[in-house]
């Protein structure tokens, strides 16, 4: 984690910042990038001091996706190389989507690509009203293929089908209606602002039990409700009922006290 592409700050509440540092590229993706992001996050999510994770970036862009110098060199690559620096993408995506800790994504300026689905992977995405988003894999002749799983879940099929064929960009209040951002702010200073927020808010709560809940989500969403569901849903709040954290989150609630997990 000492790769200066990736800054990395932890604070005393269990606040971890990692901020992409290659503003003069506009935090493009290269491979040394995606990697030392995948262990960033992968470090992080086992720091028993860590309680959430927040993604930010240097500069006047969140991120614009794929190096095109990169590109460029991969045109000319075999196929098991190309497959190989995909499923790395594929990875840090999938590392970031299933982190059992909360993310947040603080998007200051343009997003492209794999910036968007970046965005799409934190639990809570807040985007200031100069940020813009845009699906612009055709206009190379690709698709958006690793990122597409995690920017259906958030924007939906019908949304999906114009932005991915007309790569068009889309502005920071579209991108709040269809659902990729939670919420707009107007300027950077009230980002860090709405981070202190949701940060507060989300340190109130026990960390194992924010973990189930991401977990729970994953298990239920698209599902049927039949007795399996039932059955399994039920059983997740009685386990929840007698774990640790919870007698001790019920106490606290009874005694009129802070829970053990808050801090100060």
């Amino acid at each position: 984690m000492n790769d200066t592409t990736i800054l990395t700050q932890i604070d005393t509440s269990g606040r971890a910042t990692l901020t992409m540092n290659r503003p003069e590229l506009h935090n493009a993706f290269n491979e040394d990038l995606v990697a030392s992001l995948t262990a960033s996050l992968r470090q992080l999510d086992t720091d028993p001091e860590v309680r959430l994770v927040i993604l930010a970036a240097r500069g006047k862009s969140f991120s614009a996706g794929a190096d095109l110098n990169d590109m460029r060199r991969m045109a000319d690559n075999s196929r098991e190389q190309n497959l190989a620096d995909a499923k790395a993408i594929a990875e840090l995506m999938r590392t970031l989507n299933a982190l059992s800790k909360p993310t947040i994504a603080l998007v200051q300026g343009a997003a492209y690509g794999g910036g968007v689905g970046l965005t799409a992977c934190c639990d809570i995405a807040i985007a200031t009203a100069r940020a813009s988003f845009c699906v612009s894999e055709v206009k190379l002749g690709l698709i958006p293929a690793v990122i597409s799983p995690y920017l259906l879940a958030a924007i939906g099929a019908r949304a999906a089908r114009r932005y991915f064929m007309t790569a068009e960009i889309i502005s920071s209040a579209e991108a709040y209606r269809i659902g990729l951002v939670h919420e707009l702010v107007a300027d950077e200073q009230e980002l860090a602002a709405a981070a202190d927020r949701v940060t507060t808010q989300l340190l109130k709560n026990g960390s194992s039990a924010m973990a189930a809940a991401k977990k729970l989500i994953a298990m239920v969403s698209g599902r049927l409700v039949d007795d399996a569901l039932i059955a399994n849903t039920a059983g997740l709040m009685a386990d929840r009922r007698a774990s640790a954290e919870c007698r001790e989150g019920l106490s606290a609630f009874l005694e009129k006290r802070s829970p053990a997990w808050i801090k100060g």
